[in-house]
């Protein structure tokens, strides 16, 4: 791997008064980016062969100062690759993560920029979930904040301790500050991960992050049945609303997002195999004669690589995403619909078909260790969870054996 700094012009950003930005053009790992001089002047005044300012241009007091400032601070800027290289950390890099380093000193790197970094290589890696998580957090905590610049040593204990009661004191939840506070502590090991922010003052060796368990909303096989046995105009809104709940339900309890990327070569050997996007791991789920009886309605004349739900109608990834999530939101309003037509007194939401999986199979006793499985969950701890939260109605009926 080869990283070269070179100084340049950039003609495609001429400015209204005609001059264009003197630019290093860093390239590595097959990539380029640009790293401003501060400097600009008109394009025929710009050496392209000695890549320097040509003598005549009269644009400032001394054109040897000019060219020896260039040529200091790119000899700094291949210094700083040198060290990294000796010390076995430039090949790890990318190369927005090399500009940084090459660019930033840690008492003035902005939490913001250094977020919305993280951000543009998320969305290239097509990760546009933790994308819209970061947006999300760095938008609330820049409203908070009231300033364009954030530096790193500025958010201390203090600091988020503030932010917490101004969040709370807008009737916000605590799991919604957990979110916000896991992506801002994210974010500041990512920077000292990179070296580019001492953890000297980091703030979450003292700030825990709290969280508060959240009820699982299940519903009895009962209730299930009467979403099954509702009579709905087929292909109409409330018709795929609840195919997908249903689909989600027979499943394993499968995301939204998940069940929408869904393609026909998903399907092999009349099982379901697919990777969630959540935490990547493979998924490999029969298809029973009912979840196929819901199923077939979206698999004629499909070819392989289409998707199997009408969910996402664009070709770009970044708008398949968009598509997902609006989807989702007319998706839990439909099901509201059809919580009423159905006489459903619960909330239904999106996640209620997976914790009715879980509850329900629970309540057959199908094993821990089984379920946790079903679900991808990492630790069976996750998975204690759902028992925990088990709802009143399944409770009573448990109780219930105990009656002689």
């Amino acid at each position: 791997m080869k990283t070269n700094i070179t100084l340049s012009m950039d003609t495609r950003r001429k400015r209204k008064n005609g001059t264009c930005p003197i630019v290093f053009r860093l390239s590595h790992h097959r990539k380029t980016i640009a790293i401003s001089t501060g400097f600009a002047v008109p394009p025929e005044f710009w050496n392209k062969k000695s890549r320097d300012v040509k003598k005549t241009y009269k644009g400032v007091s001394s054109v040897a100062r000019l060219n020896n400032l260039l040529t200091k601070k790119k000899t700094e800027l291949r210094d700083g690759i040198n060290v990294l290289e000796e010390n076995g950390q430039l090949n790890g890099l990318s190369i927005k993560e090399l500009k940084y380093r090459l660019t930033k000193k840690s008492d003035s790197i902005c939490f913001f920029e250094y977020g919305k970094n993280l951000i543009e290589e998320m969305k290239e890696a097509n990760r546009f979930g933790n994308a819209q998580t970061y947006i999300g957090a760095l938008g609330v905590l820049k409203k908070f904040h009231k300033k364009e610049h954030l530096r790193f040593e500025e958010v201390t204990y203090a600091y988020l301790k503030r932010f917490e009661t101004a969040h709370l004191k807008k009737g916000n939840s605590i799991n919604g500050l957990s979110t916000y506070m896991r992506t801002f502590r994210a974010i500041y090991n990512k920077a000292i991960h990179q070296e580019l922010v001492s953890a000297d003052s980091y703030p979450f060796r003292k700030y825990k992050i709290k969280t508060q368990p959240t009820a699982k909303r299940a519903i009895s096989k009962d209730k299930i049945k009467r979403i099954l046995d509702l009579k709905l105009e087929p292909d109409s809104p409330l018709f795929h609303s609840r195919n997908y709940f249903l689909c989600s339900y027979l499943m394993n309890g499968i995301s939204f997002i998940d069940m929408a990327f869904l393609k026909i070569d998903n399907i092999v050997d009349n099982r379901i195999q697919y990777r969630r996007q959540k935490t990547a791991r493979p998924y490999d789920i029969k298809i029973t004669e009912q979840l196929a009886s819901i199923m077939n309605h979206y698999l004629k004349d499909k070819i392989k690589t289409a998707f199997i739900f009408p969910i996402i109608k664009r070709d770009e990834i970044q708008d398949q995403y968009k598509d997902v999530r609006w989807a989702r939101k007319r998706y839990n309003k439909r099901l509201k619909e059809i919580a009423q037509l159905c006489e459903i007194e619960e909330n239904l939401t999106s996640y209620v078909s997976r914790h009715s999986m879980a509850t329900n199979l629970i309540l057959n006793n199908v094993p821990i260790n089984a379920l946790s499985k079903m679900l991808g969950h990492r630790d069976i701890s996750t998975t204690e969870i759902y028992i925990k939260n088990l709802p009143t109605h399944i409770m009573d009926e448990y109780q219930e054996r105990l009656e002689i």
